[in-house]
């Protein structure tokens, strides 16, 4: 068995018990919570992951699952602005209308993380396939790979892949490096899911969802 090289092996084994703790931790949120997570990753591209668990907490403060009032100066607030906050409030809105047709699927255990996914993607208006795999891991769905420029740093670094995707990868292309990301975890017996959160806590210093 091949073995994570250096830098990585050190932060891994200093950081594994975190690490596992926080997969655990997302395994047991429960699913009166699963839509404020998808809210959250739907806020959280080109906006810190730190503003948009602010501006959760503001919306599940005022009970917007049950009230569906417009969110748009939730998002717009200075104090932890959301770029893009008109886009994203409309798709909020729209996602607390179709929720209902979604969280059975999220709750059926005979389906597999990929068939999760692309009922997610089919069901919500704008995701894309980081943000879709980035809220099934958030409600402790495993083994789908949350691929961005960051991910793909270490990646490349680590050989798994031979070059850093210019932009968005196509569908076809993200299933393709999942691919290669599982395979390369099965051979050094550490999980995707682990790996994950490896990578982003060396860019960032935080184990963080």
């Amino acid at each position: 068995m091949n073995k994570l090289p250096e830098p990585w092996l050190t932060v891994y084994e200093e950081r594994q018990a975190a690490i596992r703790q926080r997969l655990q931790d997302f395994s047991v949120i429960p699913a009166s919570q699963y839509f404020y997570e998808l809210a959250f990753c739907i806020l959280t591209p080109q906006s810190s992951a730190a503003n948009a668990e602010a501006t959760i907490a503001e919306l599940i403060h005022d009970h917007f699952l049950e009230r569906g009032f417009d969110p748009t100066s939730y998002l717009r607030d200075a104090r932890h602005y959301i770029r893009f906050h008109n886009v994203k409030a409309k798709r909020l809105l729209e996602v607390r209308e179709s929720f209902p047709e979604l969280l059975p699927h999220l709750l059926d255990r005979s389906l597999g993380p990929e068939a999760k996914r692309e009922i997610v993607l089919a069901t919500v208006k704008g995701l894309g396939m980081k943000e879709a795999s980035h809220f099934l891991r958030n409600i402790g769905v495993r083994s789908l790979a949350i691929l961005d420029r960051h991910i793909f740093k270490h990646l490349n670094r680590l050989n798994v892949i031979k070059e850093i995707p210019n932009g968005g990868p196509t569908k076809n292309r993200y299933i393709e490096i999942e691919k290669q990301w599982h395979a390369y975890a099965k051979r050094i017996g550490i999980s995707l899911d682990e790996l994950d959160l490896l990578f982003w806590s060396m860019e960032t210093g935080v184990i963080r969802k």
